[in-house]
């Protein structure tokens, strides 16, 4: 025998509570059980309700084909699929039942038992836990069939303490009580009786009690046609058992008192005396007291059921045969003496009486059943109004299933009409497609063109003058100086109309113009949608001009400089997406992968949506890739350069760097979004939160709103990884750190999309300077812009200068910006 107990299905028992188990089958008639016994023992409260449902042992599993295959010859992981799969049906079953018992708020626990033997595996339940109730369902057969059905079964299988409630059709049919009950039982309409012969008088009301109960028991058992069938009169052998009948008060039941009986006893000790002179009388008072027995007889059986028409037959025949005694009576008295003669008549008179009582009795019995079929037609009346109230339920719920089918086929109709313009839509891309097949085939010749105009230095990013930067600067005042780096100043300014953030280095020192060039040649061959982007510079000053952040840096955000509001948490899992896609695109730039370094919050700006680019790429370096060694970590020994905390412990202990030491710093850069705390001893802070809910939950940057618990978990948990001691320990970052970002992704935007309601604007390098637009050909001109194709194009038609700077273009050719392109596609998707 096998048990489980479903967590998810069961409320915890209240103290001291009484525990009631109910037996389910599992079909509709379980409901009738269950709502019986809420009925029954809810009101009472302080109860713990235990389900129990029973499965047959499994010893074989079906096959597709309708067979069954012995679980002997199966593998052990289909039996155990299987297993589970029943026990799944099993409690999906019992799920509507543990529904009404979590409405009434009542405490109940499931218990689904895998066992060939219900009745024993239910008694063992009722004798383990000493349950005194036990409520089951009762079988509809009928009265003459001779197979024992279960709930019989069970009931005697179970131990005297406890007592077993048989309900059918959702009202109780039958009680098997219990020893502290007593005799009590219930018959099949309800109504209670009792097997007690205690209210008995009279001397032999002692002596035929064990009689008497075993008798009564049986005659319970008998259902009304049965005992109806008892009521037909059966003629005594004898006079004295007769006398016998009559003169015991237990066999009389309400016929004759103690003074009668006595009464009768004499007449029958004279009329003895007199059975040689009287025997034509004799014969007929013995016929007529066979006619007594008989009905006493069937008295002492119970039965107090018979029908009506009975009842006038048998009175009938009784007034007749008595009215035919009297005249035989008179015309032999007129032939004895006159004590003879009074004698008689006093004998005749006592059976006058005890028959004037047979009839009192079989009235008292019409008035019974009288009353018994009142009572049956109000319980008919009640189920008929009921039956008229269920029938205006199902009248309503008719209606409101036709409402609800309008509903469906309305939303069938309209998920019809948005099939079509999805088709539609997807014809228009297929046209939209086939234009961008045909302009691929033009920009390859024109890739090849560019390639050599890309590759000179001078054409890879505008090239300002030093006394431009000054003009634009108010020559470097505070007032437009909006950060400190640790190799220059930063300053905001307004160059060829267009608002930057200007670069300059402190010296012109050897190793200040080695990070200045590094930095020039990387980003002016680079674009991505977040990496900063480079739109100049003046090599002679060491100045590079780049896109201005509204938003300054991450390390500002987290840490609220200048009272800047916090972050949201679905922000800040965007951030580190979209941090884990640059550094995925710098580590896979051709030919050579870029290690930045130096990543960190300050290092990472935001745009006025709150797009992030990562910046500050002076520290990176460039590692050779050897063709015959790509299935391995590629490393390059260097000086350790970058900030301590978020610096690849490997790195600083062997000088060795790799794309895991980004890894390291950007699991750094998530414990922060996080946690919005300093980096210093964060990662052992965080491991030592993660066993407890609750410490995980404060250690979360409260700020940030309602953190949800599951997919926070699954971010930090992946940013601890990240920041393990060795590199190889680490995961990859395109193929395991990118992917669930992404997934976290999602859940971010819906929450982000669910709160403001509408679609977030394009970010500002979606728009083409010449539409001020999203661009749906995004395409890099000479300039080092990227503009909408087909607005170039009709820009240079007429024009050829630069639409953002004026100066003279040295080329007409386009380089279509493939990595933006992307960026947008994905940007309309989630719209």
């Amino acid at each position: 025998m096998s048990r489980s107990s479903p967590n998810n299905l069961a409320l915890p028992p209240p103290p001291s509570s009484h525990t009631i188990i109910v037996a389910l089958s599992g079909s509709r008639k379980s409901k009738n059980v269950v709502t019986w016994a809420l009925e029954k023992f809810a009101p009472e409260g302080n109860v713990y309700f235990k389900l129990i449902h029973i499965h047959p042992r499994i010893t074989s599993v079906p096959t597709p084909m309708g067979n069954a295959i012995p679980i002997s010859e199966v593998r052990d992981d289909v039996v155990t699929a299987y297993k589970q799969e029943i026990l799944w049906q099993s409690e999906e079953m019992i799920k509507p039942f543990t529904k009404m018992f979590e409405r009434r708020k009542v405490a109940v626990k499931v218990l689904v038992i895998e066992s060939d033997n219900v009745e024993a595996t239910i008694a063992e339940e009722v004798t383990r836990d000493s349950i005194e109730r036990l409520v089951i369902g009762g079988s509809s057969r009928s009265f003459f069939s001779r197979k024992v059905d279960m709930c019989s079964a069970i009931s005697a299988s179970m131990p005297n303490f406890c007592t077993v409630y048989v309900v059918s059709k959702g009202k109780l049919s039958c009680v098997r009580p219990s020893d502290s009950d007593g005799n009590a039982t219930i018959r099949n309409d309800g109504s209670e009786r009792t097997d007690s012969s205690s209210g008995s008088s009279g001397p032999s009301s002692g002596s035929t009690d064990g009689k008497s109960s075993s008798h009564n028991s049986q005659s319970r058992a008998l259902s009304l046609p049965g005992r109806r069938l008892q009521n037909f009169p059966t003629r005594q052998a004898s006079v004295p058992m007769e006398t016998s009948s009559v003169g015991s008060d237990e066999t009389r039941c309400m016929s004759l008192d103690a003074e009668e009986v006595k009464d009768v006893s004499s007449i029958n000790r004279s009329s003895t005396d007199t059975t040689s002179r009287w025997t034509p009388r004799r014969r007929d008072y013995e016929e007529r007291k066979d006619a007594m027995s008989s009905s006493s007889s069937n008295r002492e059986f119970g039965n107090v059921g018979s029908k009506f028409s009975w009842t006038g037959m048998v009175t009938d025949t009784t007034h007749s045969r008595a009215s035919q005694q009297a005249s035989n009576m008179s015309d032999a008295l007129s032939e004895q003496s006159y004590t003879d003669n009074q004698a008689n008549q006093n004998f005749e008179i006592e059976k006058l009486r005890a028959e004037l009582r047979h009839v009192q009795e079989m009235y008292a019995v019409a008035q019974t059943e009288t009353f018994d079929a009142s009572q049956k037609l109000g319980e008919l009346n009640q189920r008929r109004l009921e039956e008229a109230i269920k029938l205006e339920e199902l009248k309503l719920k008719e209606y409101e299933a036709r409402e609800l089918a309008e509903k469906e086929k309305q939303k069938f109709e309209q998920a019809r009409r948005d099939a079509e313009s999805m088709r539609e839509r997807a014809e228009r891309e297929i046209v939209q497609r086939k234009e961008a097949e045909r302009k691929s085939a033009r920009d390859a010749k024109e890739k090849e063109k560019l390639e050599g105009t890309l590759g000179s230095p001078q054409l890879q990013y505008q090239h300002f003058t030093w006394e431009e930067i000054v003009a634009a600067t108010s020559s470097f005042s505070d007032e437009m100086k909006i950060g400190t780096g640790d190799f220059g100043a930063v300053y905001k300014c307004n160059l060829h109309h267009t608002t930057a953030a200007v670069k300059v280095l402190h010296s012109a020192e050897n190793g200040l113009s080695k990070q200045f060039q590094q930095e020039l040649d990387i980003l002016s061959k680079i674009r991505h949608p977040h990496l900063v982007l480079l739109l100049g510079a003046c090599p002679e000053q060491g100045a590079l001009v780049y896109e201005y952040m509204e938003n300054g840096s991450l390390e500002d955000r987290l840490f609220q400089v200048n009272n800047s509001p916090p972050l949201p948490w679905f922000e800040r899992f965007r951030i580190a997406w979209e941090v884990a896609a640059a550094l995925v695109f710098l580590h896979k730039s051709k030919p050579k992968p870029i290690i930045h370094r130096d990543l960190k919050p300050a290092n990472i700006l935001l745009d006025h949506n709150f797009v992030s680019k990562v910046g500050d790429v002076g520290l990176s370096t460039m590692v050779q890739v050897d063709p015959l060694l790509t299935k391995f970590t590629v490393y390059k020994q260097t000086s350790p350069v970058g900030t301590l905390c978020y610096m690849d412990p490997e790195y600083q202990r062997t000088g060795r760097i790799s794309a895991k030491s980004d890894v390291y710093s950007f699991g750094m850069i998530v414990l922060q979004l996080l946690t919005a705390k300093p980096a210093i001893a964060l990662t052992h802070f965080v491991e030592s939160a993660m066993d407890s809910n609750d410490e995980f939950v404060k250690i979360l940057d409260q700020k940030a709103g309602n953190w949800p618990v599951q997919e926070t978990r699954e971010l930090t948990s992946l940013a601890l990884c990240c920041t393990e001691l060795r590199g190889k320990d680490r995961p990859d970052l395109k193929n395991q750190i990118l992917p669930a970002l992404e997934s976290l992704k999602k859940v971010a935007d819906k929450a982000r999309n669910s709160i403001s309601g509408v679609p977030t604007q394009p970010p500002t390098h979606f728009l083409c300077p010449l539409l001020k637009d999203v661009m749906n050909e995004p395409c890099v001109a000479a300039d080092g812009y990227t503009y909408d194709r087909r607005a170039i194009e009709e820009w240079l038609e007429e024009h050829d200068t630069s639409p953002m700077t004026d100066l003279l273009l040295h080329s007409k050719n386009l380089l279509p910006n493939y990595t933006l392109y992307t960026a947008i596609m994905e940007w309309r998707s989630r719209i």
